[in-house]
Protein backbone atom coordinates (compact mmCIF):
# COMPACT_ATOMS: atom_id res chain seq x y z
CA UNK A 1 0.00 0.00 0.00
CA UNK A 2 1.61 3.25 -1.34
CA UNK A 3 0.54 6.65 -1.00
CA UNK A 4 0.48 8.55 -4.15
CA UNK A 5 -0.25 12.20 -3.17
CA UNK A 6 -0.93 14.28 0.04
CA UNK A 7 -1.91 17.59 1.16
CA UNK A 8 -1.91 19.16 4.70
CA UNK A 9 -3.23 22.52 6.21
CA UNK A 10 -1.67 23.62 9.98
CA UNK A 11 -1.42 26.18 11.63
CA UNK A 12 0.69 28.76 10.15
CA UNK A 13 0.69 27.96 6.56
CA UNK A 14 -1.43 27.28 3.66
CA UNK A 15 -0.31 24.35 1.75
CA UNK A 16 1.82 21.88 2.16
CA UNK A 17 5.56 22.95 1.42
CA UNK A 18 4.42 25.53 3.52
CA UNK A 19 3.42 23.46 6.38
CA UNK A 20 6.78 21.19 5.68
CA UNK A 21 9.14 24.50 5.27
CA UNK A 22 8.16 26.11 8.76
CA UNK A 23 8.62 22.94 10.83
CA UNK A 24 11.89 22.24 9.28
CA UNK A 25 13.18 25.82 10.44
CA UNK A 26 11.51 25.45 14.02
CA UNK A 27 9.28 27.97 13.45
CA UNK A 28 6.01 27.59 15.87
CA UNK A 29 2.32 28.44 14.89
CA UNK A 30 1.39 28.78 18.44
CA UNK A 31 -0.86 32.35 19.54
CA UNK A 32 -3.42 33.62 21.44
CA UNK A 33 -6.93 32.63 20.20
CA UNK A 34 -8.34 35.16 17.35
CA UNK A 35 -11.65 32.54 16.79
CA UNK A 36 -13.25 34.06 19.81
CA UNK A 37 -12.30 36.07 23.16
CA UNK A 38 -10.54 33.43 25.19
CA UNK A 39 -9.82 35.30 28.28
CA UNK A 40 -12.63 33.55 30.63
CA UNK A 41 -10.61 30.12 29.79
CA UNK A 42 -7.52 28.77 31.52
CA UNK A 43 -5.77 27.92 28.59
CA UNK A 44 -5.69 30.80 25.59
CA UNK A 45 -3.68 29.80 22.88
CA UNK A 46 -4.11 27.39 20.38
CA UNK A 47 -2.56 26.81 16.63
CA UNK A 48 -4.77 28.70 14.03
CA UNK A 49 -4.99 28.43 10.22
CA UNK A 50 -5.41 31.73 8.63
CA UNK A 51 -8.00 29.73 5.93
CA UNK A 52 -9.43 32.00 3.56
CA UNK A 53 -12.04 29.24 1.68
CA UNK A 54 -12.64 31.05 -1.44
CA UNK A 55 -8.78 32.47 -1.81
CA UNK A 56 -8.04 28.11 -1.44
CA UNK A 57 -10.52 27.50 -4.22
CA UNK A 58 -13.81 27.07 -2.77
CA UNK A 59 -17.01 28.33 -3.72
CA UNK A 60 -19.13 30.65 -2.27
CA UNK A 61 -21.53 28.12 -1.88
CA UNK A 62 -19.52 25.74 -0.55
CA UNK A 63 -17.90 28.33 2.12
CA UNK A 64 -21.46 28.71 3.53
CA UNK A 65 -22.66 25.24 3.85
CA UNK A 66 -19.73 23.48 4.84
CA UNK A 67 -18.30 23.19 8.78
CA UNK A 68 -14.92 24.19 8.97
CA UNK A 69 -13.29 21.24 9.04
CA UNK A 70 -15.14 19.97 6.40
CA UNK A 71 -13.87 22.80 4.38
CA UNK A 72 -10.14 21.79 5.38
CA UNK A 73 -10.50 17.90 4.35
CA UNK A 74 -12.11 18.96 1.07
CA UNK A 75 -9.12 21.48 -0.14
CA UNK A 76 -6.92 18.89 0.65
CA UNK A 77 -8.80 16.52 -0.50
CA UNK A 78 -8.32 18.26 -3.97
CA UNK A 79 -5.17 18.91 -3.66
CA UNK A 80 -3.87 15.25 -2.78
CA UNK A 81 -5.84 13.97 -5.97
CA UNK A 82 -3.93 16.56 -8.48
CA UNK A 83 -0.65 15.32 -6.64
CA UNK A 84 -1.52 11.41 -6.99
CA UNK A 85 -2.96 12.02 -11.14
CA UNK A 86 -5.80 10.31 -10.03
CA UNK A 87 -8.37 10.49 -13.08
CA UNK A 88 -12.22 9.68 -14.00
CA UNK A 89 -10.56 6.22 -15.63
CA UNK A 90 -10.88 4.37 -12.56
CA UNK A 91 -13.98 2.43 -11.36
CA UNK A 92 -15.57 4.58 -8.90
CA UNK A 93 -16.88 1.07 -6.96
CA UNK A 94 -13.01 0.49 -6.32
CA UNK A 95 -12.62 4.03 -4.49
CA UNK A 96 -13.19 4.78 -1.55
CA UNK A 97 -12.54 7.31 2.20
CA UNK A 98 -11.72 7.16 5.30
CA UNK A 99 -11.82 10.67 6.99
CA UNK A 100 -10.65 10.54 11.12
CA UNK A 101 -12.27 13.26 13.30
CA UNK A 102 -12.30 13.54 16.78
CA UNK A 103 -15.15 16.79 17.41
CA UNK A 104 -17.23 16.34 14.31
CA UNK A 105 -18.42 19.72 13.21
CA UNK A 106 -17.82 21.38 16.29
CA UNK A 107 -17.26 24.87 15.13
CA UNK A 108 -20.75 24.91 13.03
CA UNK A 109 -22.64 23.04 15.68
CA UNK A 110 -21.61 25.27 18.47
CA UNK A 111 -22.23 28.56 16.27
CA UNK A 112 -26.08 27.15 15.53
CA UNK A 113 -26.73 26.60 19.13
CA UNK A 114 -25.97 30.06 20.08
CA UNK A 115 -27.95 31.66 17.48
CA UNK A 116 -31.25 29.01 18.09
CA UNK A 117 -30.64 29.37 21.95
CA UNK A 118 -30.39 33.97 21.40
CA UNK A 119 -27.40 32.89 23.24
CA UNK A 120 -27.88 30.84 25.61
CA UNK A 121 -31.07 33.02 26.95
CA UNK A 122 -33.64 30.74 25.60
CA UNK A 123 -34.02 26.91 27.30
CA UNK A 124 -36.03 25.64 24.03
CA UNK A 125 -34.59 26.74 20.83
CA UNK A 126 -36.41 28.44 18.19
CA UNK A 127 -36.12 26.53 14.86
CA UNK A 128 -37.07 29.39 12.61
CA UNK A 129 -33.45 30.65 12.77
CA UNK A 130 -31.95 26.78 12.16
CA UNK A 131 -29.74 26.68 9.24
CA UNK A 132 -30.96 24.05 6.24
CA UNK A 133 -27.61 21.97 6.91
CA UNK A 134 -27.87 21.92 10.55
CA UNK A 135 -27.86 18.43 10.22
CA UNK A 136 -25.01 17.79 8.42
CA UNK A 137 -23.35 19.41 11.42
CA UNK A 138 -24.71 17.01 14.09
CA UNK A 139 -23.68 13.86 11.46
CA UNK A 140 -19.82 13.36 11.69
CA UNK A 141 -20.08 10.94 8.47
CA UNK A 142 -20.98 13.74 6.40
CA UNK A 143 -17.64 14.87 6.56
CA UNK A 144 -16.73 11.43 4.62
CA UNK A 145 -19.34 12.23 2.14
CA UNK A 146 -17.88 15.67 1.04
CA UNK A 147 -14.74 13.98 0.53
CA UNK A 148 -16.29 11.28 -1.38
CA UNK A 149 -18.37 13.21 -3.64
CA UNK A 150 -14.87 15.12 -5.43
CA UNK A 151 -13.83 11.52 -6.74
CA UNK A 152 -17.46 9.88 -6.84
CA UNK A 153 -16.09 6.93 -4.43
CA UNK A 154 -18.72 4.68 -4.49
CA UNK A 155 -16.34 2.30 -2.41
CA UNK A 156 -16.00 1.90 1.22
CA UNK A 157 -16.79 5.28 3.25
CA UNK A 158 -16.49 6.16 6.43
CA UNK A 159 -15.35 8.19 9.85
CA UNK A 160 -12.84 6.95 11.78
CA UNK A 161 -13.21 8.12 15.21
CA UNK A 162 -11.16 7.48 18.09
CA UNK A 163 -9.68 11.00 19.44
CA UNK A 164 -6.67 11.55 19.09
CA UNK A 165 -5.61 8.33 17.19
CA UNK A 166 -8.10 9.22 14.62
CA UNK A 167 -5.61 10.24 11.73
CA UNK A 168 -3.50 7.21 12.06
CA UNK A 169 -6.18 5.07 12.07
CA UNK A 170 -8.01 6.33 9.02
CA UNK A 171 -5.21 5.91 6.98
CA UNK A 172 -4.58 2.12 8.91
CA UNK A 173 -7.89 1.34 8.37
CA UNK A 174 -7.57 2.74 4.43
CA UNK A 175 -4.45 0.67 3.70
CA UNK A 176 -5.97 -2.64 5.06
CA UNK A 177 -9.32 -2.01 2.82
CA UNK A 178 -6.71 -1.89 -0.08
CA UNK A 179 -4.97 -5.18 1.47
CA UNK A 180 -8.06 -7.22 1.58
CA UNK A 181 -8.90 -6.40 -1.76
CA UNK A 182 -12.22 -3.98 -1.04
CA UNK A 183 -10.99 -1.30 -3.18
CA UNK A 184 -7.67 -0.32 -5.40
CA UNK A 185 -7.79 3.57 -4.27
CA UNK A 186 -8.65 5.22 -0.91
CA UNK A 187 -8.82 8.55 -0.18
CA UNK A 188 -7.30 9.08 3.75
CA UNK A 189 -6.62 11.54 5.93
CA UNK A 190 -8.00 12.90 9.11
CA UNK A 191 -8.99 17.22 9.70
CA UNK A 192 -10.69 18.47 12.76
CA UNK A 193 -11.25 21.99 13.68
CA UNK A 194 -11.71 22.48 17.69
CA UNK A 195 -10.74 25.90 18.34
CA UNK A 196 -14.23 26.41 19.81
CA UNK A 197 -15.12 27.73 23.22
CA UNK A 198 -16.89 24.46 24.67
CA UNK A 199 -13.91 22.16 23.41
CA UNK A 200 -11.40 24.95 24.97
CA UNK A 201 -13.49 24.34 28.42
CA UNK A 202 -13.46 20.62 27.53
CA UNK A 203 -9.90 20.25 28.31
CA UNK A 204 -9.57 23.33 30.55
CA UNK A 205 -11.64 21.27 33.01
CA UNK A 206 -9.35 17.84 32.72
CA UNK A 207 -5.88 20.54 32.55
CA UNK A 208 -4.75 18.89 29.52
CA UNK A 209 -3.88 21.73 27.68
CA UNK A 210 -1.02 24.12 28.71
CA UNK A 211 -1.90 27.40 30.58
CA UNK A 212 1.84 29.31 29.32
CA UNK A 213 -0.46 32.39 27.78
CA UNK A 214 1.72 34.95 28.29
CA UNK A 215 4.61 33.83 25.68
CA UNK A 216 2.11 31.53 23.26
CA UNK A 217 4.93 30.85 20.40
CA UNK A 218 6.51 28.85 23.49
CA UNK A 219 3.58 27.40 25.24
CA UNK A 220 3.86 24.10 23.78
CA UNK A 221 7.10 22.45 25.11
CA UNK A 222 7.42 18.11 24.46
CA UNK A 223 9.51 16.71 26.60
CA UNK A 224 10.89 19.64 28.30
CA UNK A 225 10.98 19.52 32.53
CA UNK A 226 8.76 22.69 32.06
CA UNK A 227 5.67 21.05 29.93
CA UNK A 228 2.18 21.81 31.64
CA UNK A 229 0.16 20.79 28.84
CA UNK A 230 -0.54 20.80 24.88
CA UNK A 231 -1.75 23.80 22.82
CA UNK A 232 -5.25 22.82 20.84
CA UNK A 233 -5.37 23.61 17.43
CA UNK A 234 -6.55 22.98 14.26
CA UNK A 235 -6.07 21.17 10.73
CA UNK A 236 -6.02 18.70 8.18
CA UNK A 237 -4.42 16.27 6.14
CA UNK A 238 -5.27 13.83 3.16
CA UNK A 239 -3.40 11.21 0.85
CA UNK A 240 -4.40 9.08 -1.79
CA UNK A 241 -3.39 5.68 -0.95
CA UNK A 242 -3.51 2.92 -3.86
CA UNK A 243 -2.00 -0.53 -4.09
CA UNK A 244 1.68 -0.40 -5.51
CA UNK A 245 0.99 -2.10 -8.53
CA UNK A 246 -2.12 -0.24 -9.53
CA UNK A 247 0.37 2.94 -8.55
CA UNK A 248 2.87 1.53 -10.74
CA UNK A 249 0.35 0.96 -14.50
CA UNK A 250 -0.80 4.62 -14.17
CA UNK A 251 2.86 6.04 -13.83
CA UNK A 252 1.76 7.53 -10.19
CA UNK A 253 4.18 9.89 -7.95
CA UNK A 254 5.06 6.90 -5.04
CA UNK A 255 5.92 8.93 -1.91
CA UNK A 256 6.20 6.16 0.55
CA UNK A 257 4.70 2.83 1.79
CA UNK A 258 2.19 1.91 4.30
CA UNK A 259 4.33 -0.97 6.01
CA UNK A 260 2.79 -1.77 9.58
CA UNK A 261 0.08 -0.39 11.52
CA UNK A 262 -1.52 -1.08 14.77
CA UNK A 263 -4.30 -0.13 16.85
CA UNK A 264 -4.86 -0.72 20.76
CA UNK A 265 -6.14 -0.06 23.73
CA UNK A 266 -5.53 -0.16 27.49
CA UNK A 267 -9.51 -0.64 28.54
CA UNK A 268 -9.20 0.73 31.96
CA UNK A 269 -8.61 4.69 32.04
CA UNK A 270 -9.68 7.88 29.80
CA UNK A 271 -6.76 9.20 30.45
CA UNK A 272 -4.28 7.71 32.80
CA UNK A 273 -0.77 5.57 31.27
CA UNK A 274 1.57 3.55 33.58
CA UNK A 275 4.75 5.20 33.63
CA UNK A 276 6.35 1.86 32.21
CA UNK A 277 4.81 2.30 28.47
CA UNK A 278 3.25 -0.96 28.37
CA UNK A 279 0.04 -0.02 26.28
CA UNK A 280 2.13 2.31 23.93
CA UNK A 281 4.74 -0.62 23.53
CA UNK A 282 1.84 -3.28 22.43
CA UNK A 283 0.73 -0.89 19.66
CA UNK A 284 4.40 -0.21 18.42
CA UNK A 285 5.68 -4.13 18.70
CA UNK A 286 2.67 -5.02 16.12
CA UNK A 287 3.31 -2.26 13.78
CA UNK A 288 6.66 -3.43 13.60
CA UNK A 289 5.82 -7.05 12.80
CA UNK A 290 3.37 -6.69 10.37
CA UNK A 291 6.17 -4.38 8.31
CA UNK A 292 8.48 -6.90 9.03
CA UNK A 293 11.55 -4.40 9.89
CA UNK A 294 14.16 -5.10 12.60
CA UNK A 295 14.11 -2.41 15.31
CA UNK A 296 17.45 -1.57 14.35
CA UNK A 297 16.07 -0.25 11.00
CA UNK A 298 13.83 2.45 12.10
CA UNK A 299 15.57 5.87 11.56
CA UNK A 300 13.14 8.30 13.09
CA UNK A 301 10.40 7.96 15.41
CA UNK A 302 7.56 11.03 14.65
CA UNK A 303 6.82 11.42 18.64
CA UNK A 304 3.21 11.80 19.84
CA UNK A 305 4.69 14.32 21.98
CA UNK A 306 1.72 15.97 23.19
CA UNK A 307 3.37 17.85 25.70
CA UNK A 308 1.54 16.48 28.91
CA UNK A 309 3.60 15.22 32.08
CA UNK A 310 2.56 11.74 31.79
CA UNK A 311 1.90 11.46 27.89
CA UNK A 312 6.10 11.92 26.91
CA UNK A 313 7.37 9.57 30.45
CA UNK A 314 5.03 7.35 28.87
CA UNK A 315 6.05 7.16 25.43
CA UNK A 316 9.51 7.34 26.27
CA UNK A 317 9.32 4.45 28.38
CA UNK A 318 7.29 2.85 25.21
CA UNK A 319 9.97 3.62 22.73
CA UNK A 320 12.61 1.85 25.05
CA UNK A 321 11.03 -1.13 25.78
CA UNK A 322 9.75 -1.56 21.64
CA UNK A 323 13.33 -0.63 20.26
CA UNK A 324 15.93 -1.56 23.08
CA UNK A 325 19.60 -0.38 23.28
CA UNK A 326 18.24 1.26 19.20
CA UNK A 327 15.98 3.48 20.96
CA UNK A 328 19.14 6.00 22.33
CA UNK A 329 20.55 6.34 19.35
CA UNK A 330 17.25 6.83 16.62
CA UNK A 331 16.16 10.34 16.33
CA UNK A 332 13.01 11.09 18.19
CA UNK A 333 10.62 14.35 17.67
CA UNK A 334 7.69 16.08 18.33
CA UNK A 335 5.89 18.28 15.72
CA UNK A 336 3.26 19.35 17.97
CA UNK A 337 5.71 21.61 19.68
CA UNK A 338 5.48 23.98 16.51
CA UNK A 339 1.69 23.13 15.10
CA UNK A 340 -0.02 21.78 18.08
CA UNK A 341 -2.42 19.07 18.92
CA UNK A 342 -5.43 18.73 16.13
CA UNK A 343 -7.20 16.21 18.11
CA UNK A 344 -8.06 13.98 14.88
CA UNK A 345 -6.15 14.96 12.65
CA UNK A 346 -3.02 15.44 13.60
CA UNK A 347 -1.85 11.73 13.20
CA UNK A 348 -2.44 12.13 9.30
CA UNK A 349 -0.44 15.50 9.71
CA UNK A 350 2.52 13.84 11.58
CA UNK A 351 2.19 10.50 8.66
CA UNK A 352 2.52 13.16 6.01
CA UNK A 353 5.88 15.04 7.91
CA UNK A 354 7.25 11.22 8.27
CA UNK A 355 6.83 11.26 4.26
CA UNK A 356 8.46 14.52 3.61
CA UNK A 357 11.20 13.66 6.07
CA UNK A 358 12.52 10.31 3.98
CA UNK A 359 11.58 12.82 0.93
CA UNK A 360 14.18 15.65 2.10
CA UNK A 361 16.21 13.44 4.17
CA UNK A 362 15.43 15.92 7.08
CA UNK A 363 14.03 15.45 10.11
CA UNK A 364 12.14 18.45 11.57
CA UNK A 365 13.49 19.77 15.59
CA UNK A 366 11.33 19.49 18.77
CA UNK A 367 10.65 23.21 19.55
CA UNK A 368 11.09 24.98 22.50
CA UNK A 369 13.13 22.06 24.15
CA UNK A 370 15.88 24.00 26.28
CA UNK A 371 15.40 22.04 29.61
CA UNK A 372 15.16 18.35 29.04
CA UNK A 373 13.16 16.51 31.87
CA UNK A 374 16.12 13.81 32.71
CA UNK A 375 13.08 11.20 33.00
CA UNK A 376 12.74 12.06 29.08
CA UNK A 377 16.36 11.09 28.31
CA UNK A 378 15.70 10.17 24.29
CA UNK A 379 17.83 12.18 21.76
CA UNK A 380 14.39 14.86 21.11
CA UNK A 381 16.21 16.37 18.02
CA UNK A 382 15.95 19.91 19.88
CA UNK A 383 15.36 23.54 18.78
CA UNK A 384 17.33 22.49 15.34
CA UNK A 385 16.23 20.44 11.81
CA UNK A 386 19.09 17.68 11.45
CA UNK A 387 19.69 16.05 8.27
CA UNK A 388 19.59 11.96 7.98
CA UNK A 389 18.74 9.47 5.29
CA UNK A 390 15.70 7.96 5.69
CA UNK A 391 14.22 4.84 4.85
CA UNK A 392 11.89 3.40 7.28
CA UNK A 393 10.29 5.29 10.22
CA UNK A 394 7.69 5.10 12.88
CA UNK A 395 4.70 7.61 14.12
CA UNK A 396 3.00 6.76 16.87
CA UNK A 397 -0.41 8.24 18.29
CA UNK A 398 -2.16 8.40 22.24
CA UNK A 399 -5.81 8.98 22.64
CA UNK A 400 -7.69 9.52 25.60
CA UNK A 401 -9.92 6.57 26.53
CA UNK A 402 -6.73 4.52 26.21
CA UNK A 403 -6.05 4.39 22.50
CA UNK A 404 -2.72 3.91 21.22
CA UNK A 405 -1.81 3.35 17.74
CA UNK A 406 1.49 2.92 15.44
CA UNK A 407 2.58 2.49 12.14
CA UNK A 408 5.55 1.97 9.99
CA UNK A 409 6.50 4.52 6.74
CA UNK A 410 8.83 2.98 4.33
CA UNK A 411 10.72 4.78 1.10
CA UNK A 412 10.15 2.90 -1.92
CA UNK A 413 13.03 2.67 -4.14
CA UNK A 414 12.12 0.31 -6.94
Amino acid sequence: MVVTGLSVLAPGSVDTEGFWAMITEGRTAIRRITAFDPSQFRSQVAGEIDFDPLAMGLSHREARRLDRASMLAVVCARRAIEQSGLNGSIDSGRIGVTVGNAVGSATSVEQEYVVLSDEGAEWFVDQKYRSPHLFDYFTPGSIAREVAQIVAAEGPVNVVSAGCTSGIDSIGHAATLIEEGAADVMLAGATDAPVTPIAVACFDAIRATTPDNDDPATAAKPFDRRRNGFAIAEGAAMLVLEEFEHARRRGAPILGEVAGYASTCNAHHMTGLTADGEEMTRAIDRALAEARVPVDAVGYVNAHGSGTKQNDMHETAAIKRSLGEHAFQVPVSSIKSMVGHSLGAIGSIEVAACLLAMRDSLIPPTANLHEPDPRCDLDYVPLTAREAALDTVLTVGSGFGGFQSAMILRKVTA
